[in-house]
């Protein structure tokens, strides 16, 4: 059970990381590479935005695993969908 919890919080880690990854090569321009997108969105302030839309592939990581019916696996993306997401509430006050 915890074990399944932990698997999940790793796959929306992941997800998000990926998420985040093809994001930011969205909006690269020419010979952009990723860290000069990041720093770019945190330096005009639409990091938090950037890191939601990462996100995205958490919610097609949470229906495999209801479909799948490893529904301790959903919880742990669904956890850290809501840490990210307040995390990126709490960094837009600050």
């Amino acid at each position: 059970m915890k074990k399944d919890i932990f698997i999940g919080m790793l796959v929306g880690l992941i997800a998000n990381a990926i998420g985040l990854f093809f994001a930011a090569n969205l909006l690269a321009k020419g010979d952009d590479d990723f860290t000069t997108v990041i720093k770019a969105a945190a330096t005009e302030g639409f990091l938090g935005k950037l890191i939601s839309l990462g996100a995205i592939l958490n919610l097609i990581a949470f229906f495999i695993f209801i479909r799948k019916r490893q529904d301790y696996r959903a919880r742990g993306v669904l956890l850290i969908t809501v840490f990210i997401a307040v995390f990126t509430f709490v960094f837009k006050i600050l």
